[in-house]
């Protein structure tokens, strides 16, 4: 590119710009670049979910394992709770970054979720707090 203004009169010559080599300079390409961060989850956001998860893992399946005293229920029903918690908070977490489960619209989307994956999501988690709820209770 020139720095200086460019000669538009009607006596500009075009041999003169062509024995600078002016008159065909290349235009340098433009490549098309997003401008927006990445849509990621970072590991300052992971790692409380983690966290938590261990934890309550930790504290749900020792209780069920060895069978601990008369607090061996309450102990496993504060995991499953810390579980459950560090599961939700990341599902919200995906949620906003924008990951979605299958069969579920992406958010802002303007599409209807699949009604079977409800249904079998819903399922699933049901039978998930069942089993849980059955095998505390059956420490007392």
């Amino acid at each position: 590119m020139e720095a200086g203004p460019r000669d538009t009169s009607p006596d500009h010559d075009a041999e003169t710009d062509s024995l600078l080599g002016t008159d065909s300079l290349p235009e340098p390409e433009t490549v098309p670049v997003e401008l927006r961060p990445q849509r990621r989850l970072r590991i300052w956001q992971l790692a409380p979910i983690v966290a938590l998860g261990v934890g309550g893992s930790l504290m749900f399946a020792f209780p069920l394992a060895f069978e601990f005293g008369d607090g061996g229920a309450v102990v496993a029903m504060l995991g499953l709770l810390l579980s459950c918690c560090s599961a939700g908070w990341g599902i919200m977490a995906a949620r906003r970054v924008g990951y979605t489960w299958p069969g579920l619209p992406a958010r802002g989307s303007g599409r209807r979720a699949d009604w079977r994956y409800i249904v079998a999501y819903t399922l699933i988690s049901g039978l998930l707090a069942f089993l849980a709820i059955v095998r505390v209770a059956r420490l007392r």
